[in-house]
């Protein structure tokens, strides 16, 4: 079954839910959420000790919309910040991250900036002014600002940053349609990243989370029993 589940999660084009899981293994649907997210969180212990480097493009995005009668834009209690980064290699996306923060101040970035991003690299941002925490930290930072509207999404400092979060945003929305992002942003989120860092080659995918689920801290199924039954 866990082979199997590996397979699932790590060949198809777009997530998998615990749900599709469920009809492929022939398991509860809770067996399944609690593999599924087994999985998901040896993808996220594994990225999260992977920096990118050299040149960086940077966006603050969120996760989630607006409750009905509940604050708008930024300040709404559904939405979940991250922070949205690519590593270009010749004019291409080599390696993403999404990292879930607490805000976009310095005290929120400061801990992102340290762990994320390699000494030594060049890092683009639009100008919100949390980023400019990385120039405290000896990187060289290069602002561009966009423009607003849909020209800003599509110059060539953020462009490919802006289609990576485009299709992020269509993968979780498509396959979920909706979880409790403050709860789980960044199993997710370390999912999508987790798989577009190693797109080039799908078969070492199985044996590469193999590896990496062998390797990650344990996950006790008493952490996980209580998350099911809140989410049922």
């Amino acid at each position: 079954k866990w082979f199997l589940a590996i397979y699932l999660v790590t060949q198809s084009k777009t997530n998998i839910a615990a749900l599709a899981l469920r009809r492929q293994l022939g398991i509860s649907w809770k067996a399944a959420w609690l593999l599924k997210h087994k999985l998901m969180d040896a993808m996220r212990q594994r990225e999260s000790s992977q920096p990118l480097s050299g040149d960086i493009r940077v966006d603050d995005a969120y996760l989630g919309g607006e409750y009905p009668g509940g604050k708008s834009g930024r300040g709404s209690e559904n939405k979940t910040a991250f922070v949205a980064a690519v590593e270009m290699r010749n004019g291409q996306p080599n390696r993403v991250r999404f990292d879930p923060v607490d805000g976009f101040s310095f005290a929120a970035l400061m801990p992102w900036a340290s762990s994320a991003l390699r000494a030594g690299s060049v890092i683009t941002s639009d100008g919100l002014s949390g980023f400019r925490v990385v120039q405290q930290l000896g990187f060289q930072h290069r602002v561009v600002i966009a423009p607003k509207g849909k020209a800003g999404t599509e110059i060539d400092a953020f462009k490919w940053l802006n289609v990576l979060i485009g299709n992020l945003k269509t993968t979780l929305s498509g396959t979920h349609h909706a979880f409790k992002f403050s709860k789980y942003a960044a199993r997710y989120l370390a999912e999508v990243q987790y798989r577009f860092n190693r797109r080039a080659d799908l078969c070492a995918l199985i044996p590469r989370l193999l590896k990496a689920v062998m390797q990650a801290k344990p996950c006790p199924r008493g952490v996980f029993q209580a998350l099911i039954e809140q989410e049922t």
